[in-house]
Formats: C-alpha cells, sequence, structure tokens
C-alpha cells in the first residue's frame, strides 16, 4: 500500500498578509506546497490530504484538483470549536493546534503516512527517505522524524526557534529542546540572542525538527486521548494548543514507541512573512537552475 502525505494547512497566514499556502513561488505561479506534491509524486505516495479550514475550500479546490489524474486527493477541515467524547465544546478563536490538525485525518488516513507544514520546503530527498521508511519500516510501535542539519534551516533575516534534537546511539529520539532566537554570531550558532536570558551555543550540525514526520495510523487513538486529557486541562486557556511533539514526547516517555530521526541533507525554507517570499522564489529558481525540478512542473 502506497504511503500518504498529509499536509497541514489550515493557517490563517495572519504575519503574511494573505493565503501563503497558495501564493505563488515557482515561475508559473506555483506555491510551495506544489513542490511538495510533486516531491511526494515521485517518491511513490499515493494520496495527499489537505488539512484546511472550511472558508478556504473552494481556494484549495480550485487550485489542486487539477492533480488528481496524477494522485488522489482528500480534503479535510480542522474546525475552531471541536467536542470530543467526554469533553466540552469550548469556544475558540484558533484550532487547538498540530496534533489537533492530524487527527481530523483520521477518517480518510488507514496506511502509514507523512505529515508535513503546507508553507515549508523540504527537498526532494527528504521525500525518498520518509516514503521508503513508511513503506518498509514502519509500525504501532517505531515511526519517524526528518531530523535537518540545523545550519541548513537558518535564516538570513533573522534569528529563528528550533527543536532540536537529542539522539541515542541507534538515532533514535530521546527529547526535543525547544531553543529560541538562533543565528550565526562571530561564526558560531548561537541561542538566546537579543534577549535578556543567557546565551548558549548549538552545534552547527546538530539534528533540529522541522514537523516533518513518519506515522503509523495507529497514533490516531493516542492523540484522542491525549487531545481530550489537554482540553480538560486547559478549558480557560483560549489560546493553548497540542503541538505534535507534545503527543510524541509523552509516547516516548511512556514507551509506548520509538521515533527513528532519518538524517537528511536538504535545505529547508519556510514562508513566515511576507519578506520571506523573495529569498523562496530565489531558492527555488536555484534548484531549477541545478535541474532539480523543470521549470514548468507540471505539464498536463
Amino acid at each position: 500500500m502506497k504511503p500518504t502525505l498529509l499536509i497541514l494547512a489550515a493557517g490563517m497566514g495572519s504575519r503574511y498578509g494573505g493565503l501563503k499556502q497558495i501564493d505563488g513561488i515557482g515561475p508559473n505561479g506555483e506555491p510551495i506546497i506544489e513542490y511538495s506534491i510533486y516531491d511526494a509524486i515521485k517518491a511513490g505516495f499515493g494520496k495527499i490530504v489537505f488539512v484546511i479550514r472550511k472558508e478556504f475550500d473552494e481556494a484549495f479546490r480550485s487550485r489542486f484538483d487539477q492533480f488528481r489524474n496524477k494522485i488522489n486527493i482528500e480534503y479535510v477541515y480542522q474546525p475552531v470549536n471541536i467536542k470530543l467524547e467526554g469533553s466540552d465544546i469550548v469556544e475558540r478563536s484558533k484550532p487547538w493546534g498540530t496534533s489537533h490538525a492530524v487527527l481530523v485525518a483520521k477518517d480518510v488516513i488507514n496506511e502509514p503516512f507523512a505529515v508535513i507544514n503546507a508553507d515549508d520546503y523540504y527537498g526532494s530527498g527528504s521525500f525518498k527517505l520518509i516514503s521508503n521508511f513508511l513503506i518498509n519500516d514502519c509500525s504501532p510501535a517505531k515511526m519517524a522524524m526528518i531530523g535537518y542539519v540545523l545550519s541548513n534551516t537558518l535564516s538570513e533575516y533573522g534569528t529563528v526557534n528550533r527543536g532540536v534534537c537529542s539522539v541515542d546511539e541507534n538515532n533514535y529520539l530521546v527529547e526535543v529542546n525547544e531553543r529560541e532566537k538562533l543565528a550565526i554570531e562571530d561564526g558560531v550558532v548561537k541561542y538566546n540572542l537579543g534577549t535578556e536570558k543567557p546565551k548558549g551555543e548549538v552545534e552547527a550540525d546538530s539534528s533540529v525538527s522541522m514537523n516533518y514526520w513518519g506515522f503509523h495510523p495507529s497514533i490516531f487513538s493516542s492523540i484522542e486521548k491525549g487531545l481530550i486529557s489537554f482540553i480538560k486541562k486547559n478549558l480557560n486557556s483560549p489560546t493553548a494548543e497540542y503541538y505534535i511533539p507534545d503527543i510524541i514526547t509523552e509516547m516516548i516517555m511512556s514507551k509506548k514507541m520509538d521515533v527513528k530521526v532519518i538524517p537528511t541533507h536538504d535545505n529547508w525554507f519556510g514562508v513566515t512573512y511576507k519578506e520571506d517570499k523573495q529569498m523562496a522564489i530565489d531558492a527555488i529558481n536555484e534548484h531549477i537552475k541545478n535541474k532539480v525540478y523543470p521549470s514548468k512542473l507540471w505539464i498536463k
């Protein structure tokens, strides 16, 4: 059975100033998402599932339904207010986070699947790596994360936050340490730059998580249980979010599964602010120049 690619695309793009998930980056107006779809098809994925907000439905279908002749496509909605069995409806201004976003796809995914963000570029090689894992190695007790080299994820335009991974001797994930305000200073990667917190150093070749996961569908039941518990603890916290690393940490600590960190040397880039767009355009053009992608991504 071919694996599925779950694309988290329910963000509002408030910092970007628009629906960045479908904003054109490529020379023919291709958004970043389409380079992920292109890479996924080449890597052997059989289905794309978009997690979107219901009000984005028409915009997404008008853009991505054209690929139904190349790969199966599904759309699921991430609501703002939810009611799970055992919990009350809580009025919210935003959804319950990335774990919640994964959970809403449980009825359309029955096979091993990868999870990515819609507005991030992950590199063609990483799709081949995660596809191979999902087809040959994934199980309820063994899931995976693509680990990027820290120096390949830093920004030229300012500091970034990254989840720096600790791994054991077999490259299984031990923990993810969140480091804030990272940048290169005096030739060294440092964190807490520009803050009152003590500065620290991180090895430039450290493995970091960029929210690229390989899951067995059995994870849905664990996420649902964890989300119910999280909601009950945060009934009076209207902005609290249950993130994917939260459920991963819980499952590792309780020894319910191991997470293999699969290293990649692909460059990663994301588009958070409008100012990031030109950087993304330049990066895609460089990939086209190097024959990673054709100048016209799709041939009808």
